[in-house]
């Protein structure tokens, strides 16, 4: 899957287990976890587990983010909870490299995981969840289509403060 039409080239590609160091690094940044969800410390035991499951689980549709011309790794993105009934799912996605930030890269992931949702997967909805503090996703998640269906009032607990959590979906014949 390639993003050639974006300001920044990314590609998504299925998760090896060679990145798993790589997650486990993210996931133990406070400053990339509290942008979507409260911080704990996760553990090698409990990462290796998590990790060893998420590829048998049949609801999950999980891939990392490369950039194109360097072939980093630069993040992760996955629909989750994919319905074969309703056809639905719900995206996440995180840029984990900070210099890979504002640059493009998660809007183009975006499109490119919600292009796969709509085509490869043949969703008919797509919805998440973000902070409402997360300005620079809701502006990605935005641009994307993505409309917003609901407000969770403080419905987290992050870094001692309550948020509110809004949600967003976008529906396939929405999409072009």
């Amino acid at each position: 899957m390639n993003g050639s039409s974006f300001s920044a080239s990314v590609r998504l590609r299925p998760v090896k287990l060679e990145d798993s160091d790589l997650l486990f690094e993210w996931i133990n940044n406070r400053d990339l976890v509290v942008m979507n969800a409260p911080f704990r410390p996760i553990s090698e035991t409990e990462h290796k587990k998590w990790f060893e499951g998420i590829s048998l689980r049949k609801d999950v549709s999980f891939f990392m983010i490369e950039d194109s011309d360097s072939g980093l790794a630069i993040g992760s993105c996955q629909l989750t909870n994919i319905h074969d009934i309703h056809r639905s799912a719900e995206l996440q996605i995180r840029i984990g490299r900070f210099d890979f930030q504002n640059k493009g890269a998660g809007s183009a992931a975006v499109r490119l995981l919600v292009d796969h949702g709509f085509h490869t997967l043949k969703l008919h909805r797509i919805m998440l969840h973000v902070f409402s503090t997360n300005l620079r996703a809701i502006h990605v998640y935005q641009k994307a289509g993505f409309k917003q269906e609901g407000l969770l009032r403080e419905a987290a607990f992050i870094e001692g403060r309550w948020l509110d959590v809004l949600i967003f979906g976008l529906l396939r014949t929405e999409r072009s």
